[in-house]
C-alpha cells in the first residue's frame, strides 16, 4: 500500500486536475459493517412490504441474497431456476447481468440485461412477482433491446415514475446514458418511444454505465458509475451525480456542467480497501435512503462485495454518503 504522504500528495493533485472531485478520498466512508453472505456485483435492494430485505444481483441466474435486518444476509439461490430461452439469443451461457427492483400496482417488478461483453447486441428483460422473493418471479420477455447499428446499449435498467408516466434509464458505453418511456400496465418500452439522451463522457469509449435516477426536493438526480469496472483490484470505478428539474434533464454538475459534456459531482470512489466502487442502486427504508453497490476488497483477492451506506443530503440539495 501507498504511504500515506504519497497518497495524500495523489489526492492533491487529483483535487487540482478533476473541479468535480467533491471530497478527497481520505474522507470518502466505509461502507456499513455486514454479515453473511458478502459477496455480491450490481446491486439492487429493496424492503419487502412482508418484511426483511432481498437484494439481487448480476451472478447465476440473476443471484438473490436475503437479510431479516440488513445487517446478516444469506444466500438465498436464484431469482429464477433456470435461465428463459430467449437470454441464449444474447450469450452462449444465458447470463444475465445488472438487474433492477421496484414496487408498483401490487406488484414486484425486476428488471434486468442480457448481453456479452464488448457489444451492443443487447435485450432489457422484465419479469414480476407479488412477493418479491427469489423463486416466484414471472418472466415477461423483452422490455426494450438494442443492436449493433444503435449508439446505445440496453443494458443496465433502472426504472423510475415521474409526472404519472414510468421511465427507464440504461446505458454502458456506446455515448453513456439514455431513457426511454415504459408502459406501465406491459413494463415494456412505450411503442416508438423517443431514446433520451442523459450522460456521456467527451471521448472514446464513453466510460460510463448504470444509472440511476432518484427524485428528492424538487429535483432529479442521476447517479451513474464511471470507468472501469470487472477488473478486481485493478477496477477505477466511481460513482458520480448531476441533477435537472424535469425527468429528461439536461442534468447538470453542482457547477453546472452538463453531464452530457463529461459533468457529474462525485460522490463516491475508491479508498483503502474498497476498491471500484460502483453499480450502484438507491432503495428508501424507514425514512432514510441509502446507497448499495458494489466494490472489490484489496484483503480479500479483489473479491466484489456490498457496500451499503446511509445517503443524507446537504443544504444546496446535494447527496452526500455517510
Amino acid at each position: 500500500m501507498r504511504a500515506h504522504r504519497a497518497l495524500t500528495a495523489l489526492v492533491a493533485v487529483l483535487l487540482a486536475v478533476l473541479p468535480n472531485t467533491a471530497q478527497a478520498a481520505e474522507s470518502y466512508p466505509d461502507p456499513q459493517p455486514i454479515t453473511g453472505q458478502q459477496i455480491i456485483h450490481d446491486p439492487t435492494v429493496i424492503h419487502l412490504k412482508s418484511g426483511g430485505y432481498v437484494a439481487y444481483s448480476t451472478g447465476g441466474v440473476i443471484g438473490a441474497r436475503l437479510s431479516k435486518d440488513r445487517v446478516q444476509w444469506d444466500d438465498a439461490g436464484n431469482a429464477f431456476a433456470q435461465p428463459p430461452s430467449w437470454w441464449y439469443e444474447y450469450n452462449d451461457t444465458g447470463d444475465p447481468w445488472a438487474p433492477d427492483i421496484s414496487y408498483r400496482d401490487g406488484r414486484y417488478w425486476l428488471y434486468y440485461a442480457v448481453s456479452s461483453w464488448g457489444t451492443n447486441h443487447s435485450a432489457i428483460g422484465v419479469a414480476t412477482s407479488r412477493s418479491g422473493l427469489p423463486g416466484t418471479w414471472t418472466d415477461h420477455g423483452k422490455a426494450f433491446t438494442s443492436e449493433t447499428t444503435d449508439t446505445w446499449n440496453a443494458i443496465d435498467p433502472a426504472v423510475v415514475r415521474a409526472d404519472g408516466r414510468l421511465w427507464m434509464t440504461f446505458g454502458s458505453y456506446w455515448t453513456g446514458i439514455r431513457m426511454v418511456e415504459l408502459n406501465p400496465k406491459t413494463g415494456k418500452a412505450v411503442l416508438g418511444a423517443t431514446v433520451t439522451h442523459l450522460a456521456t463522457r467527451p471521448d472514446a469509449p464513453y466510460a460510463v454505465e448504470g444509472p440511476y435516477i432518484v427524485k428528492h426536493g424538487r429535483y432529479y438526480y442521476l447517479f451513474a458509475s464511471y470507468d472501469a469496472c470487472c477488473a478486481g483490484v485493478n477496477s477505477t470505478y466511481k460513482i458520480r451525480v448531476g441533477r435537472a428539474t424535469t425527468i429528461k434533464g439536461p442534468y447538470v454538475d453542482s457547477k453546472g456542467t452538463p453531464m452530457l459534456e463529461g459533468g457529474g459531482d462525485l460522490l463516491l470512489a475508491g479508498h483503502g480497501r474498497y476498491v471500484g466502487t460502483g453499480g450502484e442502486s438507491v432503495f428508501r427504508d424507514r425514512g432514510q435512503d441509502w446507497l448499495a453497490y458494489h466494490y472489490y476488497d484489496a484483503e480479500d483477492a479483489g473479491t466484489p462485495k456490498l457496500g451499503l451506506n446511509h445517503l443524507s443530503w446537504t443544504k444546496a440539495g446535494w447527496p452526500k454518503v455517510f
